[in-house]
């Protein structure tokens, strides 16, 4: 009964998939796994021709599309063929919908190769009916409370999947994910040798992780990137590794290039977040064989997705466009970060929202409260402006307890657009760079269309 109730899942999804890609092709990322899933229990175990030692996973808090994007470019330039969800589609129901794509009439796969971005709290699922041996682990942080919790909490649903099985790739420098070195058969680490853009926390408000194998307080010798850098406990001895096969030295941010393993890599992206997702990619494909001078090529060539970094071009203004994740430090930190590096006048706008995920819905920005503002302040900001209708206010006092004088901030209150365009209107300076969150992104950029 399964098998029968497979085959008319496989077909009404393949069905539903051809007139969606009918009517329009960039619809539909995961409404025939949707189906599927619904019409049968554990749909996505019965496909057959699928090698687990060939099947890749990538989950963590930050970085999964982008190395997921990395991942099948460098695999697919190198000839490999291969499926992957790289749409974004990471629940079970959008790799539903890949294996549907990728597969025959009897639900065999076509692929050499299956590459799944997963969600941290779906891997557990999604592995126990597509027992892949391959599971990269970008970090685990601070993100979307009302789902998540608590790190720890995400780091204890991760833990299960792990078997002595598997191969698992971690980053040296995160705390966290390191620590699953002890549950896993095999452990690829990969990390980011100290360089001009690692730094140190002196800030009232810094704040670090307990550690995984004590509870006891992990120090940071330096941060790569926000709470992942060189660390020790003091108490157990627990620590990043101090030699790896695959790290990321002679960083040269001006000529975009790194080496690992001897070997010369161009960065077409160069923040630090980018580079631990270059040396991941690295690690990977260098276990399916693929060679450096294929690696070179692919990350000379390779393009992240979009929608990370945009601009909007209004009067004789040009807005950058920095998307973060809300709830989530880190990408806030890395947006600011970004920011801070360009020593122009400039305006600076943060509009941190409303959580509108399901009810309740919260306006709590203790995630800002992680962040460092120090540098943004040093780079010369000349005004900034605080909006959102719900948390301006507390968004302005984040910045005033940083040490931002009062009279450089401006609130509004609001998610008008049209007041958020009046209000840069008062001001004679073209260099503008906007934090928000990707809604509230596109509806400016359709107001300044208009």
């Amino acid at each position: 009964m399964g098998k029968f109730k497979f085959y008319i899942a496989l077909w009404s999804a393949k069905f539903v998939a051809f007139v969606i890609n009918r009517i329009d092709k960039t619809r539909g990322t995961n409404k025939s796994g949707q189906i599927a899933c619904k019409m049968c229990d554990s749909f996505i175990s019965y496909f057959k021709n699928i090698d687990y030692n060939k099947v890749i996973m990538v989950t963590g808090t930050n970085g999964k599309s982008t190395t997921v994007n990395m991942i099948a470019h460098t695999l697919q330039q190198a000839g490999k063929d291969i499926a992957t969800n790289i749409e974004g589609a990471n629940l079970i129901t959008g790799v539903a919908t890949t294996l549907i794509k990728n597969s025959t009439l009897t639900g065999k796969f076509k692929k050499e190769i299956l590459l799944l971005e997963t969600d941290e709290r779906s891997l557990a699922a999604i592995h126990k009916l597509i027992p892949g041996k391959h599971l990269c682990i970008t970090n685990l942080q601070k993100d979307q409370v009302q789902r998540n919790g608590d790190p720890d909490y995400i780091y204890q649903k991760i833990k299960p999947v792990i078997t002595k099985e598997m191969n698992i790739y971690v980053n040296n420098e995160e705390p966290r994910v390191k620590s699953f070195e002890d549950f896993a058969g095999k452990t690829i680490y990969y990390g980011m040798e100290k360089n001009e853009k690692s730094f140190e926390k002196t800030d009232f408000y810094d704040v670090t992780c307990p550690c995984p194998k004590c509870n006891d307080k992990i120090t940071f010798e330096y941060y790569n990137v926000d709470n992942i850098g060189k660390f020790s406990c003091n108490h157990c001895g627990y620590k990043s590794e101090e030699e790896i096969t695959y790290k990321a030295t002679n960083i040269d941010y001006e000529n975009n290039t790194f080496v690992c393993q001897e070997t010369t890599y161009p960065m077409p992206y160069h923040q630090p977040f980018f580079i631990y997702n270059f040396v991941l990619c690295i690690a990977l494909c260098k276990q399916f064989g693929i060679e450096e001078k294929d690696l070179q090529e692919a990350f000379a060539s390779f393009k992240n997705i979009g929608g990370r970094l945009e601009t909007i071009h209004y009067k004789t203004k040009e807005i950058k466009y920095i998307r973060m994740k809300q709830e989530n430090p880190e990408t806030l930190q890395s947006a600011i970060d970004y920011i801070a590096r360009d020593k122009t006048p400039k305006i600076f706008m943060l509009g941190l929202e409303q959580l509108v995920d399901f009810p309740p819905y919260y306006t709590n920005t203790f995630y800002a409260f992680d962040c460092n503002f120090q540098e943004l302040i040093d780079s010369n900001v000349e005004r900034y402006i605080c909006f959102s209708e719900a948390i301006s206010y507390d968004t302005a006092n984040r910045l005033v307890y940083s040490g931002i004088d009062k009279d450089k901030i401006s609130i509004l209150p609001t998610d008008s657009d049209e007041e958020i365009l009046k209000e840069l209107d008062k001001y004679d300076l073209d260099n503008v760079y906007l934090i928000t969150w990707i809604k509230k992104y596109e509806e400016l950029n359709k107001a300044v269309k208009k």
